[in-house]
């Protein structure tokens, strides 16, 4: 059995914001109570965590230029940096 045969959501998802950030500096992306966020890196690559503590340009969680990825879990504790000057960060948030 494929193991999106065995995925179950958990119900629907209600949109919780948006946020843009940009430049190099540490960000927590807290945005009401959002649980679910969809995340775009463009123009640089960006490193993140969501255990509270910064990430650094050479630490955390990379996410290249272009890339997308769903974060579940509490957003508060998510925070980004950019690898260098110019990333651009997009979230979408639900909650």
């Amino acid at each position: 059995m494929a193991f999106a045969d065995r995925f179950v959501a958990d119900g629907s998802v209600a949109p919780a914001g948006y946020r843009q950030l940009s430049g190099d500096s540490v960000t927590g992306i807290s945005i009401g109570n959002a649980r679910v966020a969809f995340i775009q890196a463009l123009n640089q690559n960006i490193r993140m965590r969501d255990d509270g503590s910064d990430p650094t340009t050479s630490t955390g969680l990379r996410l290249h230029a272009g890339q997308t990825i769903w974060y579940l879990g509490d957003c508060a504790n998510l925070k980004m940096i950019g690898e260098a000057s110019g990333a651009e960060i997009n979230i979408l948030a639900y909650k």
